[in-house]
């Protein structure tokens, strides 16, 4: 059970205000969190409800106006350049546009090297970093000796995402933040990322959350679910609690916002 699991991060108080005055939004408002040790979390909610902002703050891309983050039971600093890149060693990654994640101009071979010197195999014979770069292709089924050379824009969406995974796998985080990670590609390749991803979190043993909109995506991945409102945590729990009983009316009317195939259609049955 995650209860019996350390937590790996945790928030207390966080708060994120942009602008002064008449322009001041609060666009996170004194959520509390606590994240387990191999736990697949999601935060669910509409656009506009804070959940992108608050991945930022996790992935220390943006601080927050007020609260504290703890990483490992410790509290968070990322003040210098140095810090910040020992905390992204341990928390990665993942966007909606997988394209924005790449420089354009670089290939990739180049891109995936970059994650082994990053775990310090820098000094790795060249035929060992070959033999990771494939391994970690294979782990998604694409082939490296295909990609040698390519650039970002000469593969597919659905590649490309695997290719992120493929990332992960050399960098080997203990966090993994997946920001509606199957919203850009077609409806078949969205099981097979869900799919590599599950696998990639059971073969590392890192955290997987999940920021998405998606509820029915919540529910079919998740131990843990918190549905964000407004900048706050309006309900969280297990997902079976929060999505099978839902105590809030927001949660309902997201929950009332997913396709149902037929007229008595029960998220049980996903």
């Amino acid at each position: 059970m995650a209860g019996e699991k350390r937590v790996c991060l945790s928030g207390m108080g966080v708060t994120k205000i942009f602008g002064f005055g008449r322009t001041r939004t609060v666009a996170v408002d004194h959520v509390d969190f606590k994240f387990h040790e191999g736990e697949v979390v999601s935060i669910v909610g509409e656009s506009g409800s804070g959940k992108t902002t608050l991945a930022k703050i996790l992935l220390g891309l943006i601080n927050p106006t007020e609260g504290e983050i703890y990483f490992q039971g410790q509290k968070r600093d990322i003040r210098t350049h140095r810090k910040k890149q020992e905390y992204w060693k341990n928390i990665q990654a993942i966007f909606q546009d997988p394209f924005s994640s790449y420089n354009i101009f670089r290939k990739i071979d180049s891109v995936l090297m970059d994650c082994i010197h990053m775990r310090g195999g820098r000094w790795l014979p060249h035929a060992k970093k070959v033999e990771m770069m494939a391994e970690a292709c294979r782990f998604v089924n694409l082939k490296f000796e295909e990609l040698t050379n390519k650039y970002p824009f000469e593969l597919s969406g659905g590649q490309m995402q695997r290719l992120m995974i493929a990332r992960i796998f050399l960098l080997k985080p203990k966090i993994l933040l997946a920001d509606e990670p199957t919203s850009m590609i077609d409806a078949c390749s969205r099981a097979t990322i869900l799919d590599y991803l599950m696998d990639l979190r059971n073969a590392i043993g890192m955290t997987l959350i999940f920021i998405t909109h998606d509820i029915g995506l919540a529910y079919y991945v998740s131990d843990t679910v918190y549905i964000m409102e407004r900048g706050r945590f309006v309900e969280y729990g297990s997902a079976d609690e929060v999505i099978l009983r839902p105590k809030q009316a927001y949660t309902r009317r997201l929950i009332s916002d997913v396709p149902k195939i037929y007229e008595e259609w029960d998220l049980s049955t996903v």
